[in-house]
């Protein structure tokens, strides 16, 4: 008989199943480069020194009061009642779901949970542009390079207000349409748009990118129709499907508290030539800074990736390209959202451009095999970020996260997570001051300190202007500016609006002709900020 000894027959069973379970562990608990990704911005965002400025900008802090009030009142913000000035005035608090949001997140987990929850918005956007990336086919090491690229033109906009929730849905949404143009039977998920245009319309104004990249699909979709006559029967259906969906998406969009006085607005507010011209995040870019130059390395990349590219782009997306290259000159506000649509449509053309050149027999043998390994690497690398679908230290991460935000920041005695207002930006110590003094009477103060004050003061304490320019309007801000920048009539507009109380930044104009002015008398003075009083 040859019958093999028992032992031998176990062993043999036992060793594939456990080399396949010893595997199969393995790929779920090493991270994969998107979770290493979230990981890195959610606690770079939060933990690190970067937490501290999501909370750079004042404009935070009336958006948790006003959510707070909400919660109080059980009703949505319509009128003004931050503002000494605006008392009673109607307010299109457009923002007004990402307020509650947000100040039901403020009163569980304080700050700390603001921060948290902004880092962690971010990080989602940034991994869903590299997944989406390279699910359009780019190659690891090429979309990496322009993530850290959309990374550094977005960071000057890493601030704890609703645009981070709108960089997120915009993304989703290019995602949606560009998937349904790219595949006829994709043209279903044409019909998530008006959903996402409910929450869009009422967490935030760029909901009008919706419209803008709807509108470049309807005009690619039109030049198609009339190029190519043997598709015209696809075209026209693919452009009436797109059409129903865009008057949904119209429809969807009037449902905010203010109907279509909303859009009205947001129309007259965009065409006040007076606000767009002073108001610094619509502005054109500075390209002295980091971030500016971090996009104008992405639109030189653009440039030379459509010069090289093997294939020729889809007229859709070469629109879309321009559209993005053209939003971000016109304003800095645009950088981040212009970065992500350059970086997802640029991916898989550099990506074919990199492969190809490894293969070119006319290139260079150095260059060809630098590009050849290249390529290799990244379809490595790629193979192993599909099969690490585990997640775990992703959900660890947050979950450490999240339990911190519940512990006053801290894990143990190690304190994690510590977000405050920045002293050295924001007048912290002038607000304890004012505090301290109980005062009852309206601030004057820097636009952009506005609404840090709200938060500190109100509703003890109102501020006569913050940095709500859609509210005040264009002529009160010329007002503003002559008494900022101490222009012949300044005392005059001051005693017209009755102003006791002033705090302004250290050595500005205002701040050193006031301590030079009777009956103006110095009250708190610091690095950042002085506060004065006008004796009676």
């Amino acid at each position: 008989m040859h019958l093999k000894p028992p032992q031998t027959e176990l062993h043999s069973d036992r060793s594939p199943q456990s080399g396949g379970a010893a595997s199969n562990w393995l790929r779920f608990l090493l991270p994969s480069v998107t979770d290493l990704l979230f990981i890195a911005s959610l606690l770079g965002l939060s933990i690190g020194a970067l937490g501290r400025l999501l909370l750079r900008d004042a404009g935070t802090g009336w958006h948790i009061r006003n959510g707070q009030l909400m919660l109080q009142t059980h009703s949505i913000t319509r009128v003004d009642s931050f503002s000494a000035t605006m008392s009673g005035q109607p307010w299109y608090a457009w923002e007004w779901l990402y307020d509650v949001l947000i100040a039901a997140i403020h009163g569980v987990l304080g700050l700390n949970g603001v921060v948290f929850y902004t880092a962690a918005i971010i990080a989602a956007t940034f991994v869903l542009v590299f997944h989406l990336a390279m699910r359009r086919g780019g190659s690891l090491p090429v979309t990496f390079v322009l993530l850290v690229l959309t990374m550094g033109s977005s960071a000057i906009h890493f601030l704890a207000r609703p645009h981070v929730v709108s960089w997120l849905l915009a993304v989703v949404w290019f995602d949606l349409l560009d998937s349904a143009a790219s595949s006829k039977g994709m043209h279903r998920r044409l019909f998530y748009l008006p959903v996402i245009m409910l929450l869009w319309a009422n967490v935030h104004g760029g909901f009008l990118l919706g419209f803008a990249l709807l509108g470049i699909y309807i005009i690619a979709g039109g030049v198609e129709y009339f190029a190519h006559r043997e598709q015209r029967a696809e075209t026209r259906a693919w452009l009436s499907r797109l059409a129903q969906v865009t008057g949904f998406c119209l429809l969807t969009s009037l449902c905010n508290p203010f109907g279509y006085k909303l859009h009205l607005h947001i129309y007259r507010y965009l065409t006040d030539r007076f606000l767009m011209d002073r108001v610094s995040e619509f502005l054109a870019p500075d390209f002295h800074g980091v971030a500016q130059q971090c996009f104008a390395v992405l639109l030189l990349v653009a440039i030379v990736t459509l010069a090289s590219a093997r294939r020729k782009p889809e007229l859709v997306h070469l629109l879309v390209l321009l559209f993005a290259a053209y939003s971000g000159f016109y304003a800095s506000r645009n950088l981040p959202v212009s970065s992500m649509l350059l970086a997802m449509i640029l991916a898989p053309l550099l990506s074919e451009a990199v492969a190809a050149a490894g293969s070119a027999a006319g290139t260079a043998s150095t260059v060809r095999k630098l590009f050849a390994r290249l390529h290799d690497f990244g379809a490595r690398m790629a193979k192993m970020e599909t099969n690490l679908q585990g997640h775990v230290w992703l959900v660890l991460s947050f979950a450490v996260g999240l339990w911190a935000c519940t512990h006053n920041g801290r894990l143990g005695s190690t304190q994690l997570i510590n977000a405050y207002f920045d002293d050295k930006r924001l007048p912290v110590a002038a607000a304890q001051a004012l505090a301290d003094r109980n005062i009852h009477e309206p601030i004057f103060c820097p636009d952009q300190w506005g609404g840090y004050l709200i938060y500190r003061l109100y509703p003890q304490t109102k501020v006569l202007v913050d940095d709500r320019h859609d509210l005040y309007g264009d002529q009160f801000f010329k007002r503003y500016l002559r008494i900022v920048f101490v222009q012949s009539d300044w005392q005059k507009l001051l005693d017209e609006d009755h102003v006791q109380w002033i705090v302004v930044q250290k050595n500005s104009s205002l701040g050193t002709i006031l301590g030079q002015t009777k009956p103006w008398k110095l009250i708190h003075e610091d690095e950042t900020a002085v506060l004065f009083h006008r004796e009676p």
